[in-house]
């Protein structure tokens, strides 16, 4: 198959991929399709012309956008984006269901078998019950399309997971917990090793200011919290956005 025809069949597979094509110039037409972890077909007729088109292929498939740079069309696709929910818990079987209404792919993990049925949590796509290390086994490796939310209130947990996904490129790191919680667990990290820059990866208290009461609300600020991270926003209320530029983010791009 062409390289087109392969980009077509991974797009189908719900894969992530781009495929780069020269616009302009002497290799009008030439293309070259990258994967994830770097390997490519095809060419785009020149070394260098390779060399950029790489490197801005695997900037924009994590982004999820498709762009033309230079003499370049990266057109890239992507799988709808996957959050991994730790904590079988109240606020978890809603973010869920809020999640798949979104469009994204919600998975749950929690050690307590006891908690991490899949009855309970009849959104999820996957329910693991195991500790992280095990359960990115089983749900594929960490990668920067992956956003994490902790649940869980137990520090063991809560700090098995933060420790696992502090060490890969993730897309968010969310965690609840009160001032209290919050301030426990910067020194559990600080006497783990864990550095100033990276503690500032968490985001916590998780979730955007709603004024949640209850575990929906709460779910909500949440997941419009990633909605925001995802679309490089701040969140905030759309009236106040007025002459900040366009309302909505640019669509991401499906093959």
């Amino acid at each position: 198959m062409s390289v087109h025809e392969d980009f077509a069949q991974i797009a189908r597979e719900d894969g992530r991929a781009a495929l780069v094509t020269v616009v302009r110039g002497e290799h009008l037409g030439e293309k070259l399709l990258v994967q994830p972890d770097g390997t490519s077909e095809g060419t785009l007729g020149d070394p260098e012309l390779d060399a950029q088109g790489k490197a801005d292929a695997d900037d924009l498939m994590w982004k999820e956008s498709s762009e033309i740079r230079g003499d370049l069309f990266i057109d890239v696709t992507a799988p709808d984006p996957r959050i991994v929910i730790f904590g079988a818990v109240e606020y978890a079987q809603h973010l869920s269901a809020l999640a798949r209404v979104c469009g994204w792919r919600p998975y749950v993990v929690d050690p307590r078998a006891r908690f991490a049925t899949p009855e309970r949590f009849p959104d999820a796509l996957g329910v693991v019950a195991a500790w992280p290390e095990e359960a990115f086994e089983q749900l594929g490796a960490l990668d920067k399309a992956t956003y994490i939310v902790i649940l869980t209130h137990d520090p063991k947990l809560d700090d098995a997971t933060l420790l696992t996904v502090l060490a890969a490129d993730v897309a968010y790191i969310g965690a609840m917990g009160s001032k209290r919680a919050q301030a426990d667990r910067r020194e559990r990290l600080v006497a783990a090793g864990v550095s100033e820059a990276d503690q500032a990866r968490i985001s916590a208290p998780v979730g955007l200011d709603l004024g949640a009461t209850n575990a929906r609300e709460t779910a909500l600020s949440i997941m419009a919290e990633l909605a925001a991270v995802r679309h490089g926003r701040e969140g905030g209320r759309l009236c106040n956005a007025k002459g900040k530029g366009r309302i909505h983010a640019e669509a991401k791009a499906k093959a």
